[in-house]
């Protein structure tokens, strides 16, 4: 198979795929999604762990944030995906100076977008640890981490940018590579701020930025110049198109509810958590990271669903259409079950390498093995998301998973914390994680769109 995925070219020379071709195209383009996902949580393991060593406040710091930063990645990835759905559906139709367009739009308004979350993010860092009820000895530490990942909004927003262009044109091994390059950065760096200029917690925050920008440099100058699909070679490309905007708005904007409803009730489950002390913070920071493990592999697969999925829609192939769906979100589940099981036996050794205090990694232990139950569900839940993300579907399916969140595992926390304290909030995870799954897939497969509808 070629480095890229250009449906358009392959039907025209093969217009009957077989299920042996579709598989293997869902595979080879999953696996570089998978790396380069596998590769972002290793970056969370590397902060976690190297500031680990410097006692449980400096973990519980960056725990407490960790919510609100997602915030902001989360607003970011829902932007670029209104872009990157179109260049997909443009690519799937053999359109190239279309999605030429689109990435230069696109290029105008994510940092534009990221330098206004980078000017909020930085003026309500030093109230924000007050604001989810931290305790005064790691209020410093948050402020700081939270301010100066803030600023660096416009360097991940150019590598979730880029890296989603090429991966829906379908360039998947590139962005993956920088990727993993990205964490070993991530190590040297760390090293460098928060060992041997002694910054502590901030070094974790600027080591991360410092190798975003490394990876943003070299993402922007290959898709930019280079990538044959998106390269803008030409001026008459590069013009604003209000009408790429506004779709990319209304394909975003539902997104980005869905993802800041998780995130704020991950702010939310943060306060709960909070009065419980640092042990808990920590334990619940540790568990969440070490969970990430199990469901990167899904996010890997998701990637490649957006890709076949909104190919296939562009080609106007309902057939592929349907059929990646369904093998997308079957090897989604084979992998993030299989993720489960090891991770069950494996959890006592990542948690002894994320933190030596002993209370920390046995409550981590507790709380991670509960929620291992609900993976395949998690999995059919971001694969069933990504598929219908691929076809354009997105208010509905926010719908949906604002629902889940605030309702269900809101819900279900705030009973369940009285008398279960962290036990209990993973308990709210591993149902509304269940309950998502299913609902999605029910809309995934058994709602069919009109013909004309946008979203």
């Amino acid at each position: 198979m070629a480095s890229t995925f250009d449906l358009s070219k392959i039907l025209k020379t093969n217009p009957v795929l077989t299920l042996r071709q579709q598989i293997s195209y869902t595979v080879k383009l999953s696996i570089p999604g998978i790396i380069a996902q596998i590769s972002s949580i290793i970056m969370q393991y590397i902060d976690a762990s190297m500031a680990g060593k410097l006692g449980p406040d400096a973990s519980a710091a960056i725990g407490l944030t960790a919510s609100s930063t997602w915030v902001l990645g989360s607003l970011s990835n829902a932007l670029c995906l209104g872009f990157t759905v179109q260049v997909s559906h443009a690519t799937g139709a053999g359109n190239k100076e279309e999605a030429k367009k689109t990435f230069f739009n696109s290029i105008l308004t994510c940092l534009a977008f990221s330098f206004l979350l980078a000017a909020v993010s930085s003026a309500i860092s030093y109230r924000l640890p007050f604001w989810l009820g931290s305790s005064s000895a790691i209020n410093t530490d948050a402020s700081w981490y939270f301010f100066i990942f803030g600023l660096s909004t416009p360097l991940f927003i150019t590598v979730y940018l880029m890296s989603g262009m090429l991966q829906c044109s379908g360039n998947m091994k590139l962005p993956a590579i920088m990727n993993a390059l990205m964490c070993f950065m991530d190590v040297a760096f760390n090293w460098l701020f928060i060992f041997k200029l002694k910054l502590g917690v901030k070094g974790a925050a600027i080591g991360t930025a410092a190798s975003a920008f490394v990876t943003a440099a070299g993402l922007f100058y290959y898709t930019v110049f280079k990538n044959e699909y998106l390269k803008l070679n030409s001026r008459k490309v590069m013009i604003i198109k209000l009408s790429v905007i506004k779709k990319a708005v209304r394909i975003a904007l539902p997104v980005g509810l869905e993802s800041t409803a998780f995130t704020g009730a991950l702010v939310i489950v943060a306060r709960m958590i909070a009065p419980l002390g640092s042990t808990a913070l920590a334990a619940n920071s540790f568990a969440t990271t070490a969970e990430a493990l199990c469901y990167m592999p899904g996010y890997g697969v998701q990637e490649s669903a957006i890709t076949l999925v909104g190919q296939s829609t562009g080609a106007k192939r309902e057939d592929l259409t349907k059929s990646f769906s369904v093998i997308t979100l079957l090897l989604g589940v084979s992998l993030m079950s299989l993720a489960a099981v090891v991770m069950w036996f494996a959890c006592p050794l990542v948690f002894s390498f994320l933190t030596p205090d002993k209370a920390i990694q046995e409550l981590s232990i507790k709380v991670l093995r509960i929620e291992l139950f609900c993976e395949p569900f998690y999995a059919a839940a971001i694969v069933s998301s990504g598929a219908l993300r691929g076809k354009g579907d997105t208010f509905v399916p926010g719908l949906m998973a604002l629902f889940s969140l605030w309702v269900v595992r809101l819900g279900l926390s705030a009973l369940l914390i009285t008398d279960y304290e962290l036990t209990g909030i993973w308990i709210a995870m591993t149902a509304e994680l269940c309950f998502r799954g299913i609902i999605l897939m029910l809309r995934l497969f058994c709602f069919k769109k009109k013909a004309g509808d946008d979203q």
